[in-house]
């Protein structure tokens, strides 16, 4: 497969990938637009594309998180339309939605990327393990550890309309 056909395919995944990852779609696109141009000097040595290049993706969010300060810049409703499909009711939806980015956002970004590529990429703790380049007992302690921080915290519904206080 050749890069161009690369990105034809896959771009839309990475973007939505990145963004659930940075939580910011602006920076999100910097994120895979930089590994693009890296990866695209280099496409002719990458055996397995796909792997390769979301290794990439995780590891550029992971290297922006210890540079650069902390800052949230707030996705508008239209953006975050994107990376699923509207609930039944689509005020719920957005109140859900961003209850949940906000306390991904808490996490520490091994946990956080740990935990969206199990629960929205699909992974398992041995592709998981690859990505972040660690075992997979380490992949599921840092799994066990993020859900137990957010299990802590009320269901996200309860987060923006004050229910169960």
């Amino acid at each position: 497969m050749g890069f161009e056909e690369f990105v034809a395919e896959r771009l839309d995944g990475l973007l939505r990938y990145a963004t659930v990852l940075a939580g910011d779609p602006h920076l999100a696109q910097d994120i895979v637009q930089d590994v693009l141009l890296r990866a695209q000097q280099r496409w002719d040595g990458i055996d397995a594309p796909p792997t390769y290049v979301r290794r990439m993706v995780t590891n550029e969010y992971l290297s922006w998180r210890r540079r650069a300060v902390r800052r949230m810049v707030p996705s508008s409703h239209d953006v975050l339309d994107a990376l699923g499909p509207p609930a039944a009711d689509p005020a719920t939806a957005y109140d859900e939605r961003d209850a949940m980015l906000a306390l991904l956002a808490t996490l520490p970004r091994k946990q956080r990327a740990a935990v969206v590529l199990r629960y929205y990429e699909d992974y398992s703790d041995e592709e998981i393990a690859a990505v972040l380049r660690c075992g997979v007992s380490t992949v599921r302690s840092q799994i066990s550890r993020a859900l137990a921080t957010l299990r802590q915290v009320p269901h996200p519904a309860a987060l923006t309309t004050g229910a169960g206080e």
